[in-house]
């Protein structure tokens, strides 16, 4: 079975996170952002199978609050329930470290990547109107979020 890596992106290649980042979002982050979030206050899990990166997490710490600023898993490899074992390193590190909630943003279209936060316990919190760019304009943006201490 595999198993999140903590903090190991950054031993991975620019353009081996980039490849996977490429593919698996249709509006990917650029290359510099990319870079620019891994260390410092952010944080990260990476999932490898035969020594190749195949998904990862970034989550940023602010204060008590974490949020999940990124997810991806190649497409050759979704519907492997690795994207549950990227959430439930993610929640394990948020309760470890005590934070007292969890949020993300996630494009309203999709709905694949809601159902496994809600699995995951999270709960709808808001919608950001036009937040995301499209092919032919802007989406909203569903806010979601995990509490963990009451």
């Amino acid at each position: 079975m595999l198993v999140p890596d903590s903090d190991m992106l950054c031993q991975h290649k620019i353009s081996d996170i980039m490849a996977v980042e490429i593919a698996s979002h249709p509006h990917p982050w650029s290359e510099k952002t990319l870079a620019s979030c891994i260390g410092g206050r952010y944080f990260n899990a990476s999932l490898t199978h035969g020594g190749k990166l195949i998904g990862y997490y970034i989550a940023e710490r602010a204060g008590p609050d974490y949020t999940l600023m990124n997810i991806c898993v190649h497409p050759q490899q979704q519907g492997q329930g690795l994207a549950v074992l990227l959430m439930e390193s993610l929640i394990k590190r948020c309760i470890e470290e005590q934070a007292e909630n969890l949020f993300l943003e996630v494009r309203a279209s999709n709905v694949p990547a809601i159902a496994l936060y809600e699995k995951m316990g999270l709960t709808f919190m808001g919608r950001r109107k036009n937040y995301y760019p499209t092919v032919d304009g802007k989406e909203d943006a569903i806010l979601m979020g995990l509490q963990f201490i009451e």
